[in-house]
């Protein structure tokens, strides 16, 4: 029988026990009994129960101390407090060590029922609340985020730093990181992970749309207005809200967003109401905000409000290590959807993948390996599946000197070869030896002409 069915009596008198395990059986709760503390904590470290009718007066340890170690369980019972010395105090003790209801000795075979009917009913709400927090961190916990190197590993540690505060974020990456997966783990990993997680992004809707999808709006606030509506941040009360492409925002949409963030309320558009909001915020971009400011199309004070808490997520490019594990990871996911047996990657597809720069990041990735596990004849993953473009990179973007400047034919070429060098550096992420095979040349020979023409190792001229 399943702990949502099953009570356990902690009394040390035995008739009583005795007539309470009769009265529940007669109700189909099936019940144990037993006389201490001691006894009903081991009992309830043995098996699950839903409910726990406990004496406040027991032989051994009082039941305010069952109470309190009851606190450490992962999936405790609803404790109903049972008493012949009633009292305020302890009411308050026990209630505030977690016990759910109090009844008085002696109490009515009716009253007793019915506070075990609804401690049970609490019982299922706390599974299915757990449950779907399991599932919130099955699916969105940072768990799922794939990698292995160190620029990964430093995004884990940061998630789950920040996670259980309830301070701003602000996740900076190109597009195709990751960055909304990160979000959802934050928030699957915080208390709010029950709460609900919104997530919009702010690129993708007009600008005098989104005032009106971001909070809301009163009936005749505009044409149209027909009707009052809630906006998003209204339904991620209590939980996250993810405003991705945040640079993209008005700048009156900005200021309000700024006083949200300070004063927790807000006013529908058109309204006049002050509307309080307990919302988390997360926010992203892919762009600079700090440039955004210095060029006025992004406010200073906004800026510093969401540059409390930065999370970076580097390019696929810079973490190639990751590459592997994320292929097998959507091989894996792919095959499961598409009700067929786990593929395998040749060696020659898999060096592509490798070589490729990825300028769509991991998404990018995914809609490769999705392609590929639909196209696959067999149960062999070969390049022949791949896009053209991953097998035909597109040419080096070079920008040739202009040739109106005064300048000697000696530098000229320089510069032009220091052009190619860095466009060729940034498509293999800054690695040299694959630099070095792109413009097919000795890696002995294209370290020399980093050290003759002052381009660091990290890509960038000095």
């Amino acid at each position: 029988m399943s702990a949502d069915r099953r009570v356990l009596i902690v009394d040390d008198e035995e008739i009583l026990r005795e007539v309470l395990c009769h009265l529940l059986d007669s109700e189909s709760w099936a019940s144990d009994a037993v006389e201490t503390g001691g006894e009903a904590l081991a009992r309830m470290r043995e098996r699950e129960y839903g409910v726990v009718l406990l004496d406040l007066m027991l032989p051994d340890i009082d039941g305010l101390d069952v109470l309190e170690e009851l606190r450490k369980f992962d999936r405790p019972p609803v404790a109903i407090m049972l008493t012949a010395y009633a009292s305020l105090d302890k009411a308050v003790q026990a209630t505030k060590l977690g016990a759910f209801n109090f009844l008085a000795k002696p109490f009515k075979n009716e009253e007793l029922l019915l506070a075990v009917k609804n401690a049970f009913g609490h019982y299922e709400l706390l599974e299915e609340n757990r449950r779907l927090k399991s599932t919130l961190q099955e699916r969105y916990g940072f768990g799922n985020i794939i990698g292995r190197g160190e620029a990964m590993r430093q995004v884990f540690v940061l998630i789950a730093q920040v996670a259980p505060s309830r301070s701003t974020v602000l996740l900076l990456g190109e597009s195709g990181t990751g960055k909304e997966l990160v979000a959802r783990a934050i928030h699957a990993a915080s208390g709010r992970a029950s709460a609900p997680f919104v997530a919009i992004n702010c690129g993708n809707i007009p600008t005098d749309l989104l005032e009106s999808e971001l909070f809301g709006h009163v009936r005749g606030a505009f044409t149209g207005a027909t009707n009052s509506k809630k906006g998003l941040f209204e339904a991620a009360d209590g939980g996250t809200i993810f405003l991705d492409e945040i640079g993209t925002l008005s700048m009156e949409i900005q200021a309000r967003l700024l006083r949200v963030i300070q004063e927790r309320e807000f006013r529908r558009l058109g309204g006049l109401e002050n509307i309080k909001v307990d919302a988390r915020i997360i926010a992203a971009t892919n762009t600079n905000l700090a440039l955004g400011v210095s060029q006025g199309t992004f406010r200073e004070d906004l800026y510093y409000r969401l540059n409390v808490i930065v999370i970076k997520l580097p390019a696929l490019r810079e973490r190639p290590e990751d590459i592997p594990p994320l292929t097998e990871h959507f091989i894996r996911k792919f095959s499961a959807e598409n009700q067929r047996e786990k593929l395998t990657l040749d060696h020659a597809a898999m060096k592509i993948l490798m070589d490729y720069s990825w300028p769509g990041n991991v998404r990018e990735l995914e809609n490769v390996m999705e392609r590929a596990v639909v196209l696959a004849p067999g149960d062999v993953i070969g390049a022949d599946l791949f896009p053209k473009n991953l097998l035909q990179p597109a040419p080096l973007e070079v920008t040739a000197p202009d040739i109106s400047e005064d300048m000697p034919l000696r530098d000229r070429v320089d510069t032009y070869e220091k052009e190619i060098i860095l466009a060729a550096l940034k498509r293999t992420g800054g690695n040299q030896k694959k630099a070095a095979e792109l413009l097919a040349v000795n890696p002995t020979t294209l370290s020399e002409k980093l050290k003759r023409l002052g381009i660091r190792e990290t890509g960038r001229a000095s």
